[in-house]
């Protein structure tokens, strides 16, 4: 069997868990990211219930990346992979999602299955979330909220975004319809 490819954009930050998850689960990882920390997503990032770390090793590969330079962001992905991609795991600003996404959708498998993740700012009142980019490819939308936490609230911890999103990837890679998940209480 073939080694898997996921291509994480943003991976180093937030989605660090979920990235870290995929390595776990014997996954190859690119990671583009505004600011990559070579290593530490595989090595140091906090992993989900159910998962081990696992070293960074040639099966995860950091690249810096930036958002408003699609074009070069592509060609730097291109350049480390042999194969195409199996999914994509997206959070990317609302400014450079379309044109990054778009950049990055010839390095997939026909097939790839996306996972869109966003901010609750990106969640209108009247409208919902932006719809998915890339067509063609089953798109799951992750929307993180917050925590109510006494008579307040609180952001999402780096272990509720991973666990939440890691939803979202196993119900793209099990062929489930695409929907939105909401991790946390989105206003």
């Amino acid at each position: 069997m073939t080694e898997r490819i996921a291509l994480v954009l943003g991976g180093t930050g937030m989605l660090a868990g979920c990235a870290s998850a995929l390595l776990a689960d014997g996954w190859r990882v690119v990671l583009p990211s505004r600011r990559p920390r070579f290593g530490l997503a595989a090595r140091a990032a906090v992993v989900p219930s159910g998962h081990r770390p696992t070293a960074a090793g040639p099966r995860a590969r950091e690249i810096a990346a930036d958002w408003a330079r699609p074009a070069e962001l592509a060609d730097r992905v291109r350049a480390t992979l042999d194969a195409p991609a199996d999914l994509l795991v997206a959070w990317v600003h609302s400014t450079y999602r379309e044109s990054v996404l778009r950049a990055v959708a010839p390095l997939l498998a026909p097939t790839a299955p996306v996972v869109e993740v966003h901010d609750s700012g990106a969640a209108h009142r009247v409208h919902g979330l932006p719809e998915p980019v890339l067509d063609g490819h089953p798109t799951q939308q992750v929307v993180l909220g917050h925590v109510k936490h006494g008579a307040g609230t609180r952001w999402l911890s780096h272990q509720e975004t991973a666990e939440g999103v890691l939803a979202a990837v196993r119900r793209a890679l099990e062929g489930r319809s695409p929907s939105t998940h909401h991790v946390g209480d989105v206003d």
